[in-house]
């Protein structure tokens, strides 16, 4: 768990298998806790997992560790309202639990319910409790009210903290792509590989540059994407971080490496439900945007629809809607332009579940193409203005950028 808490998840891995081969040495709750943890750990079998957690409290009702621990589950699936009742429960318990204080902002974040995510971290604070969770939930809800000086001070909060600074420095890193800032981008998601290695945490630096490869990816950058993506694997070729990668080459054309990653995932990750029901679908659907079948992609793509609000442990608390994102892609080449503006509305209905993903910020360049192509040019004409409007000051050679105003010049 501890491992885990510090995102070297290949370690908690470890430790988690073999505790599950001595489960029988415990105590029956202690049975219960283990194979709970070894299912969302080893297997990724989340709803497996949902069940013992849910045994675990029916034969200990006082179990605050089983409803928290049952919430995460439900935040992973994007099952919010029930993560909110069980973690609300396990504060009834425990009411001294920061780590319950910052799920329940998180939660109430990913509900747009923001008033409620600060008081709950206020009321934390209150109680002299402190974590990086309290301080992620105040870095979202001051990037969602636009307040650069709050987000600033969070970052300073985590410097030099074990496990919390390069977080904090990596998030940071997409608010500046989020507006098109890609150099700023990179100059701090180098910052936070190099603080996770000079803290020997290898797992969370491949995160971090991996997170950075799918940016550029996203944002059309082909080359550095690929590039990234393999530097990522070099550090720690951990499952997320497979994932990741996976989807970044998809999306850069090398679908041949796409393909063999996922493939490995699908035979090493068969239980694992945000692998089988998030990230495969997506992975494979770019796969077949890149060979020219949309309707394939859009398939493929009906597997992910139970859990795509979920949040899977790599975006490091939000929601980044990845199956929503491919899924609107695909739309457009198919030119459905309804059908795609309905995938891109989701990122501006869910904005504290994905607030500053960089698909977040091209769904607006989503929902301009999508209104373009349904033939309502007031409408694309107002999201091409929004998107321009959030990358004022965007690098300008980015090429996403230069699509978009191309595109608006036909277009007026």
């Amino acid at each position: 768990m501890i491992y885990g808490s510090l995102g070297e998840t290949g370690a908690a891995s470890e430790y988690a298998q073999r505790a599950f081969e001595l489960r029988d040495r415990a105590s029956e709750r202690e049975k219960l806790e283990i194979s709970a943890f070894y299912y969302f750990t080893i297997t990724g079998d989340l709803e497996q997992a949902s069940q013992i957690y849910q045994l675990s409290f029916q034969s200990y009702p006082r179990d605050s560790a089983a409803h928290l621990n049952l919430g995460v589950n439900y935040i992973v699936m994007g099952q919010f309202e029930k993560a909110a009742a069980e973690t609300r429960e396990s504060l009834q318990l425990d009411s001294n639990s920061v780590t319950a204080y910052g799920n329940l902002g998180n939660i109430y974040l990913a509900l747009n319910r923001f008033d409620e995510a600060k008081a709950t971290v206020e009321l934390a604070l209150a109680r002299n409790l402190d974590s990086v969770d309290l301080h992620q939930d105040l870095y979202a809800l001051a990037f969602l009210q636009g307040d650069a000086k709050a987000m600033e001070q969070h970052v300073a909060w985590a410097a030099g903290k074990l496990g919390k600074e390069d977080l904090l420095l990596s998030l940071q890193s997409d608010t500046e792509a989020y507006a098109g800032h890609l150099e700023k981008a990179r100059g701090l998601s180098h910052r936070a590989v190099e603080v996770a290695k000079h803290f020997d945490l290898k797992e969370p630096a491949a995160d971090w540059e991996a997170n950075a490869a799918l940016r550029e990816a996203l944002f059309g950058n082909a080359a550095q994407a690929r590039q990234r993506a393999a530097a990522a694997l070099a550090i720690a070729p951990g499952k997320d971080v497979q994932a990741v990668a996976a989807l970044t080459l998809a999306i850069a054309g090398d679908a041949a490496r796409a393909r063999a990653l996922a493939d490995d995932l699908a035979k090493r990750f068969s239980a694992d439900t945000m692998v089988k029901s998030h990230w495969l679908p997506a992975i494979r659907a770019e796969i077949e945007l890149k060979n020219g079948d949309p309707s394939q992609a859009i398939e493929l793509l009906q597997a992910a629809a139970t859990y795509e609000l979920g949040q899977p442990m790599f975006f490091i608390d939000r929601g980044c809607l990845i199956p929503a994102h491919v899924r609107g892609q695909a739309y457009l080449r198919a030119r459905q332009g309804s059908a795609a503006a309905g995938e891109f509305q989701k990122f501006l209905d869910h904005r504290g579940l994905v607030w500053n993903c960089a698909t977040a910020s091209l769904a607006h360049l989503g929902l301009a193409r999508a209104y373009a192509l349904a033939g309502d040019t007031a409408k694309a004409r107002a999201a091409y203005q929004d998107f321009f409007a959030l990358w004022k000051d965007a690098d300008s050679d980015i090429p996403a950028l230069r699509e978009a105003r191309a595109q608006y010049a036909k277009l007026e």
